[in-house]
Parts: C-alpha cells; structure tokens; sequence
C-alpha cells in the first residue's frame, strides 16, 4: 500500500482517523479527513503504545497494528485459522476467559490453540455448542456475564472459597436440588446435602432423596455426574478440574442456568477417586469441595 502522510486528504485518512479516535489518541473532533499535524501526533502516540518505531505515516506495517488494535470483542467472528486471528478483540477475550477461570495462557492477542481450548470448555461450561467458534451466542454470553469479568485480572492462583461453614445465609436463601444418575454420585449429592443441613438447618440446599414434593421452576437443578456422555445438551456442563477455579466457573454456568425455564446444571467428576483415597473419602472431598464452590457461585 501506499504510504498515507501528512497533507494527503480522503476517505483513507478519514478511516485512519476514525481508528486513531476508537482507541483513544484523537478526539471526535479530529476526523476530518484531512491528514493534520493532529493525526500525525495521535499516530506517533500509537506507536509508541503499540511498541511501534515512531512514525508520522501510515505504512503497511502500521496499518495492520491500527486494525488489530481498533477491533472490539464482538467485532468479529473468532476461531482457529492460519494464519491466526490477532487483535485487540482476541485481548478482550482472553482476558474475559481469564477471569472467568477458563483461560490460563500469555495473553498474547493471539487466537491459538490455547484460546480456542479455553473457549470450548467456557461453552461446554455455559451449554451452549461446543465448537470453538467466538460467534454471536457466545458474544452474548460474555456480555450477560461481564459484571463477573470486566475490569477484573485473570485467575493465576488459588480462589479463597467462601466456604459452606461460613455460608449459613446463603445455604438458606437458595433453593438447589442435588442428585446423581449413579451410586457414586448420589453419595455424593447426599453428602453435600447432609453437610449443607449440617450448617444450617433450613437449608434448602439439599439432595432428590430428601425432597418431599416435587421441586418447582425456581429450584436449581444441580446433577453430579461421572462421565461426559450422561451430560444433557444445552445444560451447562462444569468439569470439576481445575478445582481452584470451580467456584468462578460455577458462577457462571448458575448465571446461564437461570436464563432458563428450568434452572439446570451438570458438574461433571473426575472419577470416583481422588488421590489414592477409597470411595467413602473420595465421595467426601468431593462433596466438601462441590459444596464450598457452589456456596461462593451462589453468595452474591
């Protein structure tokens, strides 16, 4: 491309302008279409954010970086290709998957493998098609869920739970229904539901087992499972690992969830032992575990 410089005037510089204006470095009322001692200001200001050489034109090279930075989350539809998607957008998303608990990688700008891994599991999460495909329905979801993500760092270490013991409020201000399709998993809803009682009488956290009538349009339906093909479609699926981020991505299937006439969420297992302890202490931690995440999800 020809270099876009100072003097020349257009459509061309206008579009510059109109970017330079998106991101920040010139006011509204620069663009004028006319390439001015402004736009060469807010042009060497760019480059230095974008840890460009400094520059009064708009080469090719400059061009590129003005696009990628310019592009929002939504902008666009993202997914794997060659060469990969780049841009301000793709930031925007990793840092949302980040903070969600989902994306663990540099935030790059880059639309890897590692970003298309994190947004399958953050749609199996939400129970929407898993397909890896930054597209409209996942564009809303990030949305509805941007007061648990916007402004907010990704999760590096350890979340501090809440706590069941602590959490005798919440434990009696919602109503969730706990079972599982196999012995394994009812031991577990149980435990989590004697445990939950444990703390607080009228809780009403509790398993199927114990219900009395059946549960009515506000009650969450929480299903403990052991293996992915027992999963419902279009239920939020939570996978169990990585057990420091369970409660954020519990938060948000619970979130998704009661968009629905239905409340309903899976939690998926890693099997029926962890570490090397037997069944009964397995089926313990897990419920111990499942029922701290699921208290912090539900406290605000």
């Amino acid at each position: 491309m020809e270099p876009i410089k100072r003097n020349d005037t257009g459509a061309a510089v206008e579009d510059v302008q109109q970017r330079l204006a998106r991101i920040g470095h010139l006011p509204e009322e620069g663009i004028t279409g006319t390439f001015d001692d402004a736009t060469a200001r807010a042009l060497v200001d760019f480059c230095a954010a974008a840890s460009l050489p400094a520059a009064d034109e708009v080469t090719e090279k400059v061009w590129a970086a003005l696009v990628d930075a310019s592009y929002n989350l939504g902008d666009r539809t993202l997914y794997l290709r060659m060469p990969y998607f780049h841009g301000h957008d793709v930031l925007e998303l990793q840092q949302a998957l980040g903070a969600l608990g989902f994306f663990y990688g540099e935030r790059d700008a880059i639309f890897g493998a590692h970003t298309e891994e994190a947004l399958r599991r953050f749609q199996m999460n939400l129970g929407l098609p898993s397909d890896g495909i930054a597209g409209a329905y996942t564009y809303a979801a990030l949305r509805n869920l941007a007061h648990s993500w916007v402004g907010k760092e990704a999760t590096h270490s350890p979340v501090r739970h809440l706590g069941f013991a602590r959490a005798a409020d919440v434990l009696e201000r919602n109503a969730v229904c706990l079972f599982g399709t196999d012995e394994f998993s009812r031991s577990v809803a149980s435990r989590m539901s004697n445990l939950s009682q444990a703390t607080n009488p009228a809780s009403k956290i509790i398993s199927a087992d114990s219900l009395s009538v059946p549960p009515d349009e506000t009650m969450i339906l929480v299903h403990v499972l052991l293996g992915a093909v027992d999963a419902e479609v279009g239920v939020p699926l939570v996978s169990y690992e990585a057990e420091d981020t369970l409660a954020l991505r519990l938060a948000s299937a619970v979130d998704a969830a009661r968009e629905a006439p239905s409340p309903r969420v899976s939690v998926l297992l890693p099997g029926t032992v962890w570490l090397e302890a037997g069944p009964e202490r397995s089926a313990q931690h897990y419920a111990i575990t499942l029922l701290d995440a699921l208290c912090s999800a539900l406290q605000e």
